[in-house]
């Protein structure tokens, strides 16, 4: 059969993986292999060592030191089991990645060719967000290059501000989608012209070759052409906009032109029957390409609906009227949405079978629901509930504490990646693809003031996707992380807008941690033990590891355990030689090694609030507010106490330092002030002399050197790492 022309021109890969970058992908697995080895050998033989010390112990009479022994034996395996399950994690990921075949553009496009395709609903929560920021997001959906698609703006700001300038942020804010909108509509309506009057010469016979593929390619020509006039009149003002314009713009406009240049050689073809059906492809797909309703909503409008403050509640108020007619009624309360007859609807929710959840600071490339519907529509992929890729972060960082805390999620992406290896991936909620039932089969009905309103993504802890993953998997539905980076999110710039992320980040996992051991027993099998492992170190690993590394830091250890800080440095080693040539990989230096390493120091205290945020709740049974990643203007301030903490383990630990290296404890000492110089770096560089004067309310003598030490900046001779996920598999691999 021939192939139709559409079908050679790709936008990424297709096929494996060429023959080199199979050895390099074969290199990786084996480099992870051996890294597994020495850390379980280096273990057994800790383990030798350590298993005598309690005998000493009871035989000298020092019994009441054994609980410092076996607190030293707990944190030691702790790290241990930590360090072998992200490199368990990472050879999954290359496992994953000789075998990730992706659709060609034939298999992807046929979903142009449809009567009707699968209804797509972008939902974009918002909460008192930048509006540039928004802008963005709402254009990177609805240039997404599928049919049948709709993007919903839902505005959770209180709905009557008393101050004149939050109202006007509303009022522009709900003004967003029209605007977008009606920059589209023009050619929305024109290609919607150009493929009807196609179809009236087709029915009339009355096709030239010549001239179709002359008209296809000059209308491929002029989309590009407009995505290129935008692109050229953007305002560019950090990296967030270079990347946009770069990947939603100019990337899709290359595109169009590279199809231009192949459809002006079609008409050469030999069969009149696949030319005009490649034809009649084309004109659809052109029709689809700016074919998008964008709307507005906002539940907190209505009495009757859910006022809950966290973007799960947003989320599900509009899930839960999908399909259906409603009006608006004024009772003695407030305004109400009531379900209708059709006819009397003053609000109409289309179904929709997918929905992509997309948070209002991030950027999907345009093949992102083309290929991921693709793979959830394809036979045996029934089940799969959630199809994402792990969000990579912003390239061309402004700060070294953005560039550091970016460099962590870049190597996330490899850590969730390769958990889908196992079956034991979860849904990160800063993009994603819904299946509908998916979210009906696990809905359910709450009261919240007198009101029945339904959750189908459970707001009981601040991490929803969490909880909702642990749903999902419990009757029986996957989640699948594709293997491409197809999104990027914002990385906060600032300490204080970074505390207010991961402190929401390592609150709930405890919380969830009963109901994971609930399922777990329907888990039989030896080949559930490694999603068993992952899925319970992935909700317990932000307590465990902090508190075992608070505790290494500043428990004064005896110096006869001296011994086996050597086995430890060396057992550490695989995992940071492999997190190093990672971060080399994705685009980073070597010394943000050390940056990754000293702001994980910083986040201990701000880790550690999170968790105690969850044994607050799990005593008083009361949520925990959800609290929004600050997206402002200048700097968000931190509160003292994450200023405060730092400094006092950063003390405690030189103190140590110093005492060990007194009593010539070499490997203590030099443990205690390496962590102490990486306090003293990481506060200097990511919080700032400034700021932190400014934000414990204390002087600062020359305020133009707070200024600049409190910027953080990345240093003059600091190369701009590539822009993660430009580059293929093959490049990826080089280092």
């Amino acid at each position: 059969m021939t192939k139709t022309p559409a079908a050679s021109l790709i936008d990424v890969k297709s096929g494996p993986l060429k023959p080199k970058a199979q050895l390099k992908v074969a290199r990786e697995i084996l480099y992870t292999r051996i890294s597994i080895a020495t850390t379980i050998a280096v273990a057994a033989l800790m383990a030798v060592i350590l298993s005598r010390i309690p005998v000493s112990r009871f035989e000298s009479s020092h019994n009441w030191y054994l609980l410092q022994d076996a607190l030293f034996v707990l944190v030691v395996y702790a790290f241990v089991y930590g360090s072998l399950l992200h490199q368990c994690s990472r050879l999954g990921y290359f496992k994953r990645l000789r075998s990730h075949w992706p659709a060609d553009r034939r298999d992807l496009e046929t979903v142009f060719d449809m009567d009707r395709a699968p209804a797509l609903a972008v939902l974009v929560p918002s909460y008192r967000e930048e509006r540039r920021v928004v802008r963005q997001t709402l254009i990177s959906s609805a240039l997404l290059e599928y049919p049948n698609r709709r993007v919903v703006l839902l505005i959770d700001d209180p709905p009557h501000p008393s101050e004149p300038e939050a109202a006007a942020e509303l009022e522009a804010m709900r003004r967003l989608p029209n605007e977008v909108q009606a920059m589209l509509t023009p050619l929305q309506a024109r290609y919607a012209d150009e493929l009807r009057g196609f179809e009236r010469r087709r029915a009339r016979g009355s096709l030239d070759a010549r001239r179709e593929t002359e008209r296809l390619a000059k209308l491929y020509q002029d989309a590009a052409a407009w995505l290129e006039d935008r692109a050229n009149r953007y305002e560019v003002q950090d990296h967030t906009d270079a990347l946009f314009v770069e990947r939603i713009l100019r990337e899709p406009a290359g595109n169009h032109r590279a199809r231009a240049a192949e459809i002006s050689g079609w008409e050469k073809t030999s069969e009149p029957p696949v030319f005009e059906e490649s034809l009649l492809h084309e004109y659809r797909r052109l029709a689809a390409l700016f074919a998008v309703r964008l709307s507005v909503f906002e539940r907190k409008r209505f009495v009757n609906l859910s006022h809950a403050p966290n973007k799960a509640m947003n989320l599900n108020s509009y899930i839960g009227m999908l399909g259906r007619n409603f009006r608006e009624v004024i009772r003695s309360d407030g305004l109400h949405i009531e379900e209708c007859d059709r006819r009397l609807a003053q609000l109409r929710f289309p179904q929709a079978d997918y929905l992509i959840t997309l948070d209002a600071d991030s950027l999907l490339i345009n093949c992102y629901a083309l290929r991921l519907i693709h793979l959830m529509e394809q036979p045996g992929n029934e089940r799969i509930a959630v199809a994402q890729t792990p969000y990579s972060a912003v390239p061309g960082e402004r700060s070294l504490i953005e560039r550091a805390a970016g460099a962590f999620t870049d190597i996330q992406y490899i850590v969730h990646q390769g958990y889908c290896n196992y079956g034991a991936a979860f849904w990160v909620g800063a993009n994603a693809l819904l299946r509908r039932t998916a979210l009906e089969d696990i809905c359910r009905e709450a009261g919240e003031r007198g009101f029945t309103v339904k959750k189908y993504i459970q707001d009981r802890t601040v991490i929803e996707d969490t909880e909702s993953s642990l749903d999902l998997v419990a009757r029986g539905w996957r989640i699948f992380n594709y293997m491409e980076r197809l999104a990027y999110s914002a990385t906060p710039p600032d300490f204080g807008a970074l505390i207010v992320q991961r402190r929401r980040w390592a609150n709930g996992g405890l919380l969830l941690l009963p109901k994971l051991l609930r399922h777990l027993p329907a888990n039989k099998g030896i080949r559930h033990i490694p999603e068993t492992l992952l899925r319970t170190y992935y909700l317990v690993a932000t307590p465990v590891i902090n508190l075992a590394m608070l505790t290494m830091l500043v428990c004064p250890f005896e110096r006869h355990l001296e011994g086996s800080w050597p086995f430890l440095y060396l057992a550490a080693l695989p995992y940071y030689l492999l997190f190093l040539r990672d971060l080399l990989a994705t685009g980073y230096a070597w010394s943000d090694l050390l940056r990754v390493y000293s702001l994980s120091l910083l986040l201990i205290a701000v880790n550690l609030g999170g968790v105690a945020k969850s044994l607050q709740q799990w005593c008083t049974g009361q949520t925990t507010p959800f609290v929004r990643t600050p997206k402002v203007p200048g700097r968000t301030a931190a509160p003292p106490i994450y200023i405060l903490m730092p400094g006092a383990i950063a003390l405690c630990t030189l103190a140590l330092g110093l005492d060990d290296l007194i009593n010539q404890a070499c490997f203590l000492a030099g443990f205690a002030l390496t962590n102490a110089a990486a306090f003293g770096y990481a506060s200097f560089r990511f919080i700032g002399v400034g700021a932190a004067f400014e934000d414990l309310g204390l002087p600062f003598p020359s305020r133009s050197r707070a200024e600049e030490v409190s910027a953080g900046g990345l240093p003059a001779s600091e190369e701009q790492r590539a822009p993660a996920g430009q580059a293929t598999a093959e490049n990826w691999l080089t280092t």
